[in-house]
């Protein structure tokens, strides 16, 4: 299986011993082969096995933003956002999913989401009344457009999702975490701006269009990596795992392409 620049889907298997499971619907490759003979008796996973796990993840992350957004626990953001991070890497280095472990990340992102919609849905209305609810109403459309258009991108085979691809989006997403880090560093020095990449300024404008960039063409490798496991017949129960590996992606796209609409509604 070739490797995702996800780190969610760092453990999941090679191969499970089952063929013939058509994944995400990208044509097939010439030259591929059949999975060999099953080496467990777990049954294999489908299409229908990552969406509806997906969906479970998913909603669930919903439930918890918008309870956050409507109760106004945004104070509960931060807190929410470490409890993730500890548990995303939790997950990424467990050897076998964890469903509960899920579940719960899902529940801190769905806080952390809610209450940093809150945080700036208030800045902006006291710019112009009404107008947080807008742009948190289009960073949602903005998110499920772009996940929705990639996996159309993935399906017609209009990208593909070769070795040296991944190596570059890969590349890239250390780059960006490692420059993300950095900022965060010197935000407690000088003007807290850092290198200004969360500034609101032409240079942030640009980083949050790379980070958007990077996400979306992050999906086709998550595509691909969930399509590769359903052919190689991985075990059902990795299905949460693909699962987690997307709710991280979407979390980054949605909280990215918020402080973008933010900073064009700000002034």
């Amino acid at each position: 299986m070739r490797s995702s620049s996800n780190p969610a889907f760092r453990n999941l298997p090679t191969g499970g011993g089952y063929g013939g499971y058509a994944g995400f619907g990208q044509p097939e490759q010439a030259g591929y082969q059949q999975a060999p003979p099953p080496l467990t008796s777990e049954r294999p996973m489908t299409i229908d096995d990552v969406v509806t796990k997906t969906a479970i993840t998913l909603g669930v992350v919903a439930v918890g933003a918008v309870a956050t957004f409507v109760t106004g626990l945004y104070a509960l953001a931060f807190p929410a956002a470490i409890v993730g991070l500890v548990l995303a890497l939790i997950i990424m280095f467990k050897r076998n999913p964890s469903p509960p472990l899920v579940i719960a990340y899902a529940v801190a992102e769905g806080i952390f989401l809610g209450g940093i919609s809150y945080i700036i849905g208030r800045a902006l209305d006291n710019v112009v009344p009404g107008n947080g609810i807008a742009v948190i109403g289009q960073a949602v459309i903005g998110t499920l457009g772009v996940f929705l258009g990639m996996l159309v991108v993935y399906k017609t085979g209009a990208v593909r999702v070769t070795p040296k691809f991944t190596k570059w989006i890969t590349g890239a997403i250390i780059g960006v975490g490692v420059l993300m880090l950095f900022n965060f560093i010197l935000s407690f020095f000088g003007s807290g701006e850092g290198l200004g990449i969360r500034s609101g300024g032409p240079i942030a404008i640009i980083f949050s269009l790379v980070c958007i960039g990077l996400a979306a063409f992050s999906f086709l490798i998550d595509f691909d990596a969930a399509d590769q496991a359903i052919r190689a017949g991985v075990p059902a129960k990795y299905a949460w795992q693909i699962a987690f590996g997307l709710t991280v992606t979407l979390v980054w796209l949605y909280t990215e392409i918020l402080r973008l609409l933010s900073y064009f509604n700000s002034d």
